[in-house]
């Protein structure tokens, strides 16, 4: 909780500095647990962030590319997500009348847009299109700090500048003003294991939660980077014995001929 508090801080003060020398400004270093070589995501944070998408997020913004099989092993047990995704109904089909049918959700079922197209979205949305956060880690120069200072960003416009009434002021999203309203508020998740939901931690874990979706296999692939590391290092330890203890003694031989 902490760690977040102080990012916060650190936000708000590099707004308070920068916010009236430039239109855009640029995002503030966060620590991320996740960032390092040998490090890997937090699974309460994800399991935290899942909840933060899931009530606050989810109501505009879609998670095209995760299924619920994802989340199995990673922040949830099989058991859960099962009955997770049996709360949704998925439309499948057709059937053997050629009709399409609406079931519970199952494992192997991505999880669903709020919207059924961009148009409807946008219709919802006073034309803003809200986009699909499945990459949106990646899709963004330095994704975690990005996002994490947008969500906690949000300012009353400098003097001189006119309120609008449909957008926010956030000096963080490209020209300041942005269609979505402050999404996060102290004590608006509920989280399972008691931590404090303030607005930095929410955005905190939320973050985590979304770099694990657009990486759900950068724990696996470290794992795999470790392990081969080791087995070159023993291999080479071989390769230098082989040169240097069985091979240097056949090569520096001198031959005489009669």
């Amino acid at each position: 909780v902490a760690p977040a508090v102080a990012a916060g801080a650190a936000v708000a003060l590099a707004t308070g500095y920068t916010v009236s020398a430039s239109d855009v400004v640029h995002p503030p270093h966060q620590p991320w647990d996740f960032k390092g070589f040998l490090s890997s995501y937090d699974a309460a944070s994800v399991r935290r962030g899942h909840q933060v998408y899931t009530q606050v997020c989810a109501s505009c913004h879609g998670l095209a590319r995760i299924a619920y099989r994802n989340l199995v092993d990673v922040c949830y047990s099989e058991e859960e997500v099962k009955a997770m995704a049996e709360d949704t109904e998925v439309m499948d089909g057709p059937n053997d009348e050629g009709e399409m049918f609406e079931r519970p959700g199952k494992l192997s079922d991505y999880l669903p847009s709020p919207y059924p197209n961009e148009e409807a979205a946008r219709y919802a949305n006073n034309g803003a299109y809200p986009p699909d956060l499945s990459l949106i880690m990646k899709a963004r120069h330095n994704g975690p700090d990005y996002v994490f200072a947008l969500l906690v960003g949000y300012k009353d416009p400098p003097a001189g500048i006119a309120a609008r009434e449909t957008q926010y002021y956030n000096p963080y999203f490209a020209g300041s003003w942005i269609g979505m309203p402050p999404p996060l508020n102290d004590g608006a998740v509920d989280y399972d294991d008691g931590t404090p939901a303030t607005a930095t931690q929410m955005a905190k874990d939320v973050c985590t939660f979304l770099t694990w979706a657009a990486e759900p296999e950068a724990d696996e692939r470290k794992l795999m980077g470790v392990k081969w590391m080791i087995a070159l290092t023993v291999l080479f330890g071989f390769t230098w014995y082989y040169k240097r203890v069985r091979w240097a003694p056949i090569k520096t031989r001198r031959l005489e001929l009669y």
